[in-house]
């Protein structure tokens, strides 16, 4: 039986069982059992792609079924969410894959998972399967642009639940900038969305000679440029999304003369706008807000194409605590690092609040707390520091980062300056070779002036 012992408990929740503590653990014992386990892990998607995982597991026995189970379950289920795929080949674990093939099924503890990563992303049937390790080999989707990637003509998009963003740049230089209202969440009409795209781009490309590439953002997941998820069409039904939201931007691609079209979700362009304003890659962006989102930028100053759905990575292995209410899981980020969180913590703290407050409101009550000087609400703020802590360890065994930008309401204020002060006590004491290479970014002056649409336009690749 696997026990950790973390040096920085948080405040209220001090039975937190640190996801890197446990692997490390875990490989710690691999690494000295004879006969150890070097596996592979390939997580595929249709059109070709494959990323490659490596790691040991302690040999195949009885004493060691449950902790082998777990790691592996855990590890697959962090690189789905950070990477994303319709399958998932493990070479050298025939015991695992077998499990995991009861968990990762339509009736399985994860079905969540496996109806979400297979036919609502990848229009596939989630599969675990086993392979030989020779036949597990990294195919790379088409690089994208990168950080200062901004010559030539330009048009850069972002579309919000409020507003959508366009710029046009020639070379690296705003030309022209606009916002524009819309409220797109509820309209069941894929025109309308249609119409809003066009005419913003339209009204941008008339400040330029030429438009030589075009780059967009919005929240939900895009997989080759195409919505597979997105809060932004959320009133459209189902029928109507297939039909008219799926190839929109292929077709947008079309109508400006196949000229380079790239899409990424919001959080690689946060993220990449971060990249730009410190003139720098290697950039992990964690935004707490509503959910976790994230965003992440290459050290090659490019995006991935990965998903980055950090609400759905485990941070916390205990069972059956911190349950999240969509997928069903226990122990993933959206119950640490988000309103969902904040209000998880609240009972914990001793601070009362009406049983009809919303989240965002249960937030407010917080912040107004710390603004007070409220040592109940800084002991939440000290709480998700620590866990944060423990975190960044955890995404840098899967992420290569130099900079952690971090944004979000959970992050503002006072109590977002105490999260950062834990976190980074935590890296000190637990990590500290780690934690002289992670410098913390928070959104200045000038990323703000980047913004979201002129960041966007970088993603299309020119030679």
């Amino acid at each position: 039986m696997i026990h950790v012992a973390p040096l920085c408990q948080p405040q209220l929740d001090p039975e937190f069982i640190p996801a890197t503590l446990w692997n490390r653990e875990y490989l710690k014992l691999a690494a000295e059992a004879p006969n150890s386990r070097k596996i592979r892990i390939g997580v595929d998607r249709p059109e070709g792609t494959t990323w490659i995982y490596e790691t040991t597991l302690l040999p195949e026995s009885a004493d060691a079924c449950a902790e082998t189970f777990k790691y592996c379950e855990r590890t697959v289920k962090f690189l789905l969410w950070a990477w994303g795929g319709s399958s998932v080949r493990i070479s050298n674990a025939p015991d695992v894959v077998a499990q995991l093939q009861a968990v990762y099924a339509a009736d399985g503890k994860r079905a969540f998972d496996y109806e979400f990563m297979g036919t609502k992303c990848f229009d596939q049937v989630f599969a675990v399967e086993n392979a030989n390790d020779a036949d597990l080999k990294e195919v790379l989707p088409p690089s994208t642009g990168g950080v200062g990637s901004l010559k030539r003509n330009r048009l850069g998009f972002d579309l919000g639940g409020s507003d959508r963003k366009c710029a046009a740049m020639i070379d690296g230089e705003v030309i022209f900038s606009e916002e524009i209202k819309w409220s797109p969440y509820f309209e069941s009409d894929p025109a309308y969305h249609r119409a809003g795209i066009e005419d913003s781009l339209k009204r941008a490309a008339a400040h330029l000679p030429t438009v030589d590439a075009i780059g967009g953002s919005s929240a939900g997941i895009f997989i080759n440029n195409e919505p597979r998820v997105s809060s932004l069409f959320r009133g459209i039904n189902q029928e109507d999304f297939q039909k008219s939201i799926r190839n929109l931007f292929h077709e947008l691609k079309t109508e400006w003369n196949d000229i380079p079209f790239e899409m990424a979700n919001d959080g690689d362009v946060t993220a990449m706008a971060g990249a730009m304003a410190i003139n720098d890659s290697a950039v992990l962006g964690i935004s707490m807000g509503t959910s976790l989102a994230g965003g992440y930028i290459h050290p090659n100053g490019s995006v991935t194409g990965w998903i980055n759905e950090l609400a759905f990575v485990p941070v916390d292995y205990r069972e059956g605590v911190a349950i999240d209410e969509w997928s069903g899981d226990d122990g993933c980020g959206v119950q640490y690092f988000s309103q969902q969180g904040v209000g998880r913590l609240l009972p914990l703290s001793g601070i009362e609040v009406s049983e009809g407050l919303g989240l965002p409101e249960k937030l407010e009550v917080v912040q107004e707390k710390m603004a007070q000087g409220d040592e109940r609400a800084a002991a939440i703020y000290r709480t998700i520091g620590t866990y944060f802590g423990y975190t960044i360890a955890h995404f840098a065994e899967f992420y290569e980062f130099r900079h952690l930008l971090i944004l979000g309401r959970v992050s503002s204020g006072k109590g977002g300056e105490i999260i950062m002060e834990e976190a980074r006590r935590v890296l000190d004491l637990e990590f500290p070779e780690l934690s002289k290479t992670i410098a913390f970014q928070t959104p200045d002056e000038k990323t703000k002036r980047h913004g979201q649409a002129i960041a966007a336009a970088t993603l299309p690749k020119l030679d």
